[in-house]
């Protein structure tokens, strides 16, 4: 076995999960990660946790053909709860994604896709309420997405995925310093992207490598109706396995009033017509992994690189809104993002924190 992926193991189980002993462990992977499972396996039996295996990718269906069959064939879609009952009674969740074919429900309805969204989400909800984790196997299929070879993407991935984690936190918390105690942002990105929003009162969170690993951003939510303006997100995205280009999007008062897509526009619709809060802005992340250099239409990926900004129109993270506010809700969570690597800037609060990808406390950032 290639001893990157018993780093990798090592690494989800001792420092994204926290594994103790007596942990019960519910561990989801398809078999193209068959190595990282068993390597995941051998840590968890170090640590001393109870784990389950549940076949499939990283949504809560399984499996991409599974998932196809399923979602193709019916009609109606009820929340799993026998599936709920488990991740009740789960400590933590490692959920490993990896693709035979990226494209596999590319033929499955945008109504059917979105009834579902709708139809798990209190199970979604439950295993959210875990300490999880999601990350990414390299496969060949996955590789072939980002126009790299196979030992290209394996150094890529591993590159990203085996790092010191605590001086990533280190670097990342003098964002999180800027961040956190703001009360508005404004995204300037050439002469389609002006977006302001107030993040007041939110938490703002340090993505050093626990519910995704790779980890590198910090993100909070946005107050639901302060947000402005326009956005067009330049890089593209893969969604139900089809590609959303130049997703472009107005609002007002908080809410998308007008849309539109190079290409699929009617997939970036289905997403947007979910539910009322699919409308609605749930995260402003700000990706800071140096050790992701290039655009790999993988989002766990792409969100983290250093000069790029992602929005989430759905919902939002719990752990970013207190108490005292009310949360954007939605069975949906679907991030976008903005190339910030040229003439763009990030400002807070009047003062600009990012200037063409470089932040103020970075080597290179000029006033």
């Amino acid at each position: 076995m290639d001893p990157r992926v018993r780093d990798h193991a090592e690494i989800l189980v001792s420092h994204s999960t926290s594994i103790e002993p007596g942990d019960r462990v519910a561990v989801t992977a398809p078999p193209a990660a068959e190595d990282l499972a068993v390597a995941v396996y051998e840590r968890l039996a170090d640590a001393g946790a109870v784990p389950v295996m549940l076949y499939g990718g990283d949504t809560i269906l399984g499996g991409d053909r599974a998932a196809r069959a399923y979602l193709r064939e019916s009609e109606e879609f009820e929340n799993p709860g026998h599936l709920q009952a488990l991740y009740e009674e789960t400590d933590a969740a490692i959920r490993i994604r990896a693709h035979d074919n990226v494209t596999e429900r590319a033929d499955v309805a945008d109504e059917a896709n979105a009834a579902y969204q709708r139809a798990v989400q209190p199970a979604r909800t439950e295993l959210l309420s875990t300490r999880w984790c999601l990350t990414q196997y390299p496969t060949p299929a996955d590789a072939q997405l980002a126009g790299m070879s196979t030992e290209e993407y394996e150094a890529f991935v591993w590159n990203a995925v085996n790092k010191d984690w605590a001086a990533q936190r280190e670097h990342q918390e003098q964002m999180v310093e800027i961040l956190d105690p703001a009360d508005e942002v404004r995204i300037k990105s050439g002469d389609e992207t002006d977006l302001t929003m107030s993040v007041s009162g939110m938490r703002t969170l340090n993505d050093y490598g626990e519910n995704n690993l790779p980890g590198g951003e910090v993100f909070t939510a946005p107050v639901p109706d302060s947000v402005e303006g326009t956005v067009k997100f330049d890089l593209p995205l893969y969604h139900q396995s089809r590609e959303i280009e130049d997703a472009y999007l107005e609002f007002e008062d908080g809410e998308v009033v007008q849309h539109d897509a190079a290409k699929n526009r009617d997939v970036l619709t289905s997403v947007l017509d979910t539910d009322d809060g699919a409308r609605y802005l749930g995260e402003l992340g700000i990706g800071m992994n140096r050790d992701i250099d290039q655009f790999t239409y993988n989002m766990l990926f792409d969100e983290k690189m250093g000069d790029t900004v992602h929005l989430a129109v759905g919902m939002a993270y719990a752990e970013c809104v207190p108490e005292d506010r009310e949360p954007n809700e939605s069975a949906t969570h679907v991030d976008m993002i903005v190339d910030m690597s040229e003439d763009s800037f990030i400002e807070v609060d009047g003062e600009v924190v990012q200037r063409d990808g470089t932040f103020r406390f970075e080597d290179g950032f000029e006033e």
